[in-house]
């Protein structure tokens, strides 16, 4: 076992918590049965650590197989890092036919074809992702297992994830997801959080919607609390109609977990009192930065029990309508851009 297996295992048992490691060795199916047997869960994390080395020596494990236990903790904890989508555009003919095979041998290739030295680990989840693991190096130095980038891509869909990767990674990855994927150009779909699950409902709408109709039918609050009749009758219509509008900006039931939406604004100064702001030739810009551990039921709330007014205005509903939480509003647009 050499050093660098050694750190990454170190690395990646202290990641896994110890409620998920007995469980996720057992899917990696790499221990004998007396060596699952002999660890002690309820031993201190330093010490299931020093055993599993001794076990990795034994057994002969190189970096392929730890890489294989990352991947497998990865996907079964997918909610955490910061991930960020990504959308294809202009698929070709033959986009919608990419298979699983076709997909993995296309991707290795042209990926190796624009970087010499690098490790590439695809496998497809249970809920038919594709979750890919690269390792980078570059043209003098072998790959980086300790900051592996990740990627998710649902085949036939034009939507990709992707979690740590830099800004010199991102042309070489763009380009062999977009050659793998028979499209022609991919684009950022400025959403982005620590819920890969979340964003990925948001951004294909994988979650109860409300849309309106000419007679729209009252949707019934949930958690409603008792109140004085006849206050309740001359406010119900009005209790309804917020209800019904701030489920058709922001969805019904359960929606995603967004932790966060960005609000850039670039604006002029306005007013006759201060010249020297007026003639300031850059815009003023300021940064509005909402977070919840969960924004849109938070939104939904606001707008629903009549804390924010309805109709819900495009800058917030835009988040579930566009499928994005950040925001750059200027002085030339309507709503934001």
């Amino acid at each position: 076992m050499d050093d660098s297996t050694k750190r990454l295992l170190q690395q990646l048992v202290r990641r896994i918590p110890t409620q998920m490691l007995k469980t996720t060795l057992e899917k990696w199916g790499r221990l004998t049965t007396e060596q699952q047997k002999s660890l002690d869960f309820t031993q201190p994390k330093w010490v299931l650590t020093e055993n599993l080395l001794a076990f990795c020596e034994e057994n002969g494990w190189t970096t392929k197989h730890i890489t294989e236990l990352e991947m497998i903790y990865v996907t079964d904890s997918p909610n955490q890092g910061m991930w960020y989508a990504f959308q294809l555009l202009d698929p070709e003919d033959d986009a919608p036919s990419v298979e699983l095979t076709q997909f993995k041998e296309q991707f290795k290739i042209h990926l190796t074809e624009l970087i010499r030295h690098v490790s590439i680990k695809i496998k497809k989840h249970t809920d038919e992702a594709v979750w890919i693991r690269i390792a980078w190096g570059d043209s003098f130095s072998r790959p980086n297992h300790l900051k592996p980038t990740y990627v998710v891509h649902h085949l036939q869909t034009p939507y990709v994830f992707m979690s740590s990767v830099t800004r010199k990674q991102k042309p070489l990855l763009s380009q062999a997801l977009v050659l793998a994927t028979r499209y022609t150009a991919i684009k950022d779909a400025h959403l982005s959080g620590r819920k890969l699950t979340a964003i990925r409902d948001v951004v294909m709408k994988q979650y109860q919607q409300v849309f309106p109709t000419k007679y729209p039918s009252p949707l019934l609050e949930q958690n409603q609390t008792a109140s004085n009749p006849l206050i309740k009758r001359e406010q119900a219509e009005s209790s309804e109609n917020r209800h019904q509008m701030a489920c058709e900006a922001f969805g019904y039931g359960m929606v995603p977990q967004l932790q966060t939406a960005v609000y850039k604004l670039e604006t002029k100064f306005r007013g006759i009192t201060n010249k020297t702001m007026t003639e300031r030739g850059e815009p003023i810009r300021c940064v509005v930065k909402f977070t919840s551990t969960n924004l849109l039921e938070s939104f939904r709330n606001c707008a629903s029990s009549g804390i924010a007014s309805t109709p819900v205005t495009p800058l917030l509903s835009s988040i579930t309508q566009k499928g994005r939480n950040f925001f750059v509003i200027t002085d030339n647009g309507r709503g934001p851009s």
